[in-house]
């Protein structure tokens, strides 16, 4: 087979395809202008914002005033998690998980510093959290619930309708980051009883640099930061109105989930069968697409180079701490063996997935590993 160009990271960014460049460029050539102004070409662009803003409302059965355009998932999380508090003065406790996204987990420690108390609720070793383990922590005091809808590294998913319904009973704000989830798994805000979403356009086809936050009706929060009142005073600044015409076409962009599962649940199957490999995560509660696998005694981002080389693009996880190049903070909360997170791999796959590219990564995962694990020190107890 002769070599393939193989794009499998698409957690970290899918591909801006030719429909939404096209409705991007076309809007760009004819209305440049500022959509705060008040002559008729800014006006225009206002009411393509608008109409926008609507799109996406009624996408996920929301009101168009509950959709504040951001720069992305990570801005939104801070809005969510600050604004909020800024928002409740009086309240100080926040709970989330110890595998969120580091836009919130990170958010949540700087509030710590700030004063607030945090609980990091832990999950089991498929990725899973328990809703009493949540429930027991709820007091007087709690302000706000924050637990991701799939996780980014091992695409679990999270049971975030029974979340809403615990915090809706207990009268507390519930946020989810639905950056991995948005437009892959049905979100009905209403049904869900969620207070405030995260969503970024890179992570289904839309353009990089624009996201929003959903803001349920009479969710008491505040802006982090000031200026000329854009987006109902919640997000200062100039909007990103090609990003924001971007973001609502690639609403349109269809995809083949049942085909993705199909040659994912292949690939799985696969890797099952090699020896001394473990798949990271839950197998039925998963997201279609993710696939996390590890490979015990070898360097996962030796394997990610190798396979670079013969035009396999994969992750070591998260785009947004890769280069850290350190352990991954989701696969020590779900216990795998610090032999295994060394050779951690995320493969995410796209749209244009099929049989027969799985079968040449399969091929070139297992050429990369022979080759690593006959340098490497730590042997398989059967060598």
């Amino acid at each position: 087979m002769s070599e393939m160009n193989l794009y499998l990271d698409n957690a970290a960014t899918t591909p801006l395809v030719p429909e939404v460049l096209k409705e991007i460029e076309n809007f760009n050539k004819k209305y440049f202008a500022n959509p705060s102004s008040q002559h008729k070409l800014g006006r225009e662009v206002r009411k393509k914002i608008e109409n926008a803003r609507k799109k996406i409302a009624e996408f996920i059965c929301a009101e168009p005033e509950e959709i504040i355009f951001t720069g992305g998932g990570t801005e939104a999380d801070n809005l969510a998690l600050k604004g909020i508090a800024l928002g409740n003065p009086t309240k100080k406790h926040i709970i989330t998980t110890v595998i969120e996204h580091p836009a919130v987990y990170d958010t949540c420690k700087q509030l710590e510093k700030e004063g607030y108390d945090v609980d990091y609720i832990r999950v089991n070793n498929e990725g899973l959290v328990n809703i009493e383990d949540i429930k027991k922590k709820i007091k007087k005091d709690t302000l706000l619930v924050s637990v991701m809808h799939v996780n980014n590294e091992i695409g679990t998913i999270q049971p975030i309708e029974e979340i809403g319904n615990l915090c809706k009973e207990n009268k507390v704000y519930f946020h989810t980051d639905a950056v991995q989830s948005f437009k892959k798994l049905d979100l009905k805000v209403k049904e869900s009883n969620i207070d405030l979403i995260s969503i970024s356009g890179h992570k289904f086809n839309g353009p990089k640099g624009i996201g929003f936050l959903y803001a349920k009706m009479g969710t008491r929060l505040k802006p982090v930061n000031y200026g000329g009142g854009q987006e109902f005073n919640f997000r200062s600044g100039t909007e990103n109105t090609s990003g924001i015409i971007g973001l609502a076409k690639a609403l349109d962009v269809k995809t083949d989930k049942e085909k993705i599962k199909e040659v994912r649940d292949y690939l799985i199957e696969k890797l099952k069968s090699m020896k001394g490999v473990k798949i990271n995560g839950s197998l039925d509660k998963r997201i279609y697409n993710n696939i996390n696998v590890s490979f015990y005694g070898i360097e996962g981002e030796s394997l990610m180079l190798l396979l670079d080389e013969t035009g396999i693009q994969v992750s070591t996880g998260s785009a947004c701490s890769s280069k850290k190049l350190e352990e991954s903070r989701v696969l020590k909360a779900i216990g795998v063996d610090e032999l295994y997170i060394h050779g951690s791999l995320r493969i995410t796959l796209g749209n244009d997935m099929n049989l027969e590219k799985a079968d040449y990564l399969i091929k070139q995962i297992e050429k990369g590993v022979e080759k690593l694990r006959a340098m490497s020190p730590f042997k398989l107890e059967d060598e």
